[in-house]
């Protein structure tokens, strides 16, 4: 496994802490999970690629609802505690590649597009998620104000690589700024076509159980998309 700055630092988080923290974030359970798991739609049968697994929680739904499921991860420690071994992954093996909230932290985004491409059906789709480019480079700052947020954004169209924090976890992780026609460039570069991008207003039926999405319905932290092979 490659070792490049982002699977350093995941390799030092604590695996409990890191399967509490995932567990009980509002935003994952109530917003990047049900939105993500929605999109992919019917699984069953289907062969998916869970690509940053973390503590598996796509994994097992996916599972749950009759998929053939792969879970990948660049944590040593977390994938552990999902499986017993890695795959060697074959080319056009997946009918569904998942990347929820991971492809803006690797290092190398064309290696790992190109991979994906690799192992992913001709008839098949990648579902992605990462944080919104527009509104969370390494210079924006959200501000609580009356009620609302205002977001501030500097250098949005520079690169930019920092260790931060994610609230629960007691080691630094490394994040990525690249502007949204990077992304789009990448995937193009890849064998990839963008067939679809949401910046989905939180449901009802989930602000019910956690007000703190609540603001996600003015402003998108996240962005979803959709590809497929040219």
């Amino acid at each position: 496994m490659k070792r490049d700055s982002s699977t350093e630092c995941w390799n030092k988080v604590g695996v409990e802490e890191w399967i509490e923290a995932a567990q009980n974030n509002d935003f994952r359970r109530y917003y990047i999970m049900p939105f993500t798991l929605d999109a992919i739609g019917e699984v069953g049968e289907k062969r998916i690629l869970d690509l940053g697994c973390g503590e598996g929680g796509y994994s097992r739904a996916l599972a749950d609802n009759g998929a053939v499921v792969t879970a990948v991860d660049c944590s040593e420690a977390l994938l552990a505690y999902v499986a017993n071994e890695l795959f060697d992954l074959q080319q056009d093996e997946y009918d569904i590649v998942l990347c929820s909230m991971m492809l803006m932290d690797v290092e190398d985004l064309d290696g790992t597009l190109k991979e994906i491409h690799r192992v992913l059906k001709s008839t098949g789709k990648v579902y992605l998620s990462i944080l919104h480019p527009c509104y969370k480079p390494k210079e924006s700052k959200w501000i609580p104000e009356d009620g609302n947020i205002k977001v501030v954004v500097t250098d949005y169209f520079k690169p930019a690589e920092w260790a931060g924090e994610i609230k629960g976890i007691n080691a630094a992780v490394i994040y990525r700024h690249r502007t949204l026609s990077d992304y789009i460039k990448a995937f193009n570069r890849n064998g990839f076509i963008l067939t679809d991008m949401n910046e989905p207003i939180p449901k009802e039926e989930h602000l019910k159980y956690s007000a703190r999405i609540g603001w996600l319905s003015k402003i998108p932290m996240y962005l979803f998309m959709e590809l497929e092979n040219k």
